[in-house]
C-alpha cells in the first residue's frame, strides 16, 4: 500500500516587520527616503530665497517649476547610467553635482542673477539621484519571495509619501531657524547624507548591471510593456496635478484656506492606508486586471470631487483616490520587474517616475487654465488623466503580462 505525500504547506503570510529586519532593507529604504527629501524640499525653499531676496512671486514659481521639470526629465538619463555603471558611479557623480548646485544656488542672488540662478537650479533639478530607481532595482536581489517585494514596495511608497509630508514641514521649521539661504545648504546635505547612507548598504555596492538586450535609443520604452505603463502613469500624474489646483479652488471657493493643503494631505492619508493593506498579502488576478482595478478606483474616487461637496466631505473624498493610488503604484512597479527588457529595469522604473511627474506638471497647468470655467471644467481635467489611464491599460492589457520572469 503506498501513501500520498501531503502537499507542502504553503508559506507563511509576510509581515512588514519580516521586511524591515530582513538584511539590509531598512538602510536601503532609510537612505532613498532621506536622499530623497530634497525633492520635497528644493521647491519651498527656492520660493522662500527668492522671496527673501526681494524677488517677485513670477521668479519664484518659474524657478520652482524649472526644478521640478528638469528633476522629472533628468530621471531616465541618470536611471540608464544605473544600468550601465550601477549604483556606485551614478549615486557618486549625480549627488556632487546637485550638492554642488544647492550651494552655488544658497551663495546666489536670485532677484539680481536670474539667468544663473535658473541655469543652477536646472542642473540641481537634472541631477536629482535616481534613488527611487536604485532602490527599486535591488529589491529582486534582497529580497526573494515575491510577496516580501510586494511588502517592500509598499513600505517604499508609503515612506516616499512621508517624505512630501515632512519635507516642506523641515523646510518651514528651518526657514524660522535660520536663513532660506541655509535651508538651501540644509536640502544639499539631507541629499548627501542619504546618498552616503544607502551606498554604505552592500547590494547597493556590489550590485552589477545586467547585459541589456534593448540597444534602441528608447531603451526600455522600445518594449509595448513598460510604454503602456508609462502612459498610463502620465494620465494619473495629470490626475494627481489637477487635484491640487481642485483643492485651492475650492479653497477660495469655500472661504477655507486649509482646504488646499488638507485635500492633499487626505489624498496621501488614503494611499498610505491603501498601500499598507495592499502590500500585506498577494491579491487574485493577474497584473493586468489589479493594474485596470486600481486604476479604475482612482476614476471613480475622483468622481466624489465632482459635485463640489462641503468642506468636510471634500477633505473625506480626496482619500478614496488615494486608497487605490498606491496599490496601482505597487502593482505597476511590481510588474515592471518582468515587463522591462534585461539590464534595463532601472532606467524602467525613472521613466515611470518621470511621466508620473510630467503628467502632475501637466495637470497643475491644465487645471490652472481650466479653473477659470469654474469648478466642472477643472475637475474635468482630473477625471479625464485618471480616464486615461484606464484607458491605456486596458487597450494594452496583452502587453502586461508577465511572459517570463527576469529576476529570481
Amino acid at each position: 500500500m503506498t501513501t500520498t505525500a501531503p502537499p507542502p504547506a504553503p508559506p507563511a503570510p509576510v509581515r512588514y516587520r519580516d521586511v524591515l529586519t530582513a538584511p539590509h532593507v531598512a538602510r536601503l529604504l532609510a537612505g532613498a527616503v532621506i536622499g530623497h527629501l530634497p525633492v520635497a524640499m528644493a521647491p519651498l525653499a527656492i520660493l522662500l530665497a527668492v522671496r527673501a531676496d526681494h524677488g517677485s512671486l513670477s521668479l519664484a514659481g518659474t524657478l520652482a517649476a524649472v526644478y521640478g521639470l528638469t528633476a522629472a526629465l533628468g530621471q531616465p538619463a541618470l536611471g540608464r547610467l544605473l544600468d550601465r555603471r550601477g549604483h556606485t558611479t551614478t549615486l557618486t557623480l549625480s549627488t556632487a553635482c546637485s550638492t554642488a548646485a544647492f550651494t552655488a544656488l544658497a551663495l546666489l542672488h536670485p532677484a539680481g542673477q536670474p539667468a544663473a540662478a535658473a541655469a543652477v537650479t536646472a542642473l540641481a533639478g537634472v541631477s536629482t539621484p535616481p534613488l527611487e530607481a536604485a532602490l527599486r532595482v535591488l529589491w529582486p536581489h534582497v529580497l526573494r519571495r515575491a510577496d516580501a517585494r510586494r511588502a517592500a514596495l509598499a513600505l517604499d511608497g508609503c515612506a516616499q509619501e512621508c517624505v512630501f509630508i515632512a519635507g516642506p514641514l523641515l523646510v518651514l521649521v528651518l526657514n524660522n531657524c535660520s536663513s532660506p539661504g541655509t535651508v538651501l545648504g540644509a536640502t544639499a546635505l539631507t541629499g548627501l547624507a542619504g546618498v552616503a547612507l544607502f551606498l554604505s548598504a552592500d547590494p547597493a555596492r556590489c550590485w552589477t548591471p545586467a547585459p541589456r538586450t534593448a540597444a534602441t535609443w528608447l531603451g526600455p520604452l522600445h518594449a509595448p510593456g513598460p510604454r503602456a505603463l508609462a502612459a498610463a502613469f502620465l494620465g494619473t500624474g495629470i490626475a494627481l496635478g489637477a487635484l491640487n489646483v481642485i483643492a485651492l479652488a475650492a479653497a477660495e471657493r469655500h472661504h477655507a484656506g486649509y482646504l488646499a493643503t488638507l485635500i492633499p494631505a487626505a489624498l496621501a492619508v488614503g494611499s498610505l492606508t491603501g498601500g499598507l493593506l495592499y502590500g500585506r498579502r498577494l491579491w487574485p488576478g493577474q497584473p493586468p486586471a489589479q493594474l485596470r482595478s486600481t486604476a479604475a478606483g482612482i476614476l471613480l474616487g475622483l468622481l466624489l470631487v465632482l459635485p463640489d461637496p462641503s468642506p468636510a466631505w471634500a477633505v473625506l473624498a480626496a482619500t478614496v483616490p488615494g486608497l487605490f493610488l498606491a496599490p496601482f503604484l505597487i502593482t505597476a512597479f511590481t510588474a515592471l520587474d518582468h515587463l522591462a527588457p534585461d539590464g534595463t529595469l532601472g532606467e524602467a522604473s525613472a521613466w515611470l517616475i518621470a511621466c508620473l511627474g510630467l503628467g502632475q506638471s501637466a495637470g497643475t497647468a491644465l487645471t490652472g487654465a481650466a479653473a477659470a470655467y469654474g469648478h466642472t471644467a477643472a475637475t474635468g481635467i482630473a477625471l479625464t488623466g485618471a480616464a486615461l489611464a484606464v484607458a491605456v491599460l486596458t487597450l494594452t492589457r496583452r502587453h502586461l503580462t508577465p511572459r517570463t520572469a527576469h529576476h529570481p
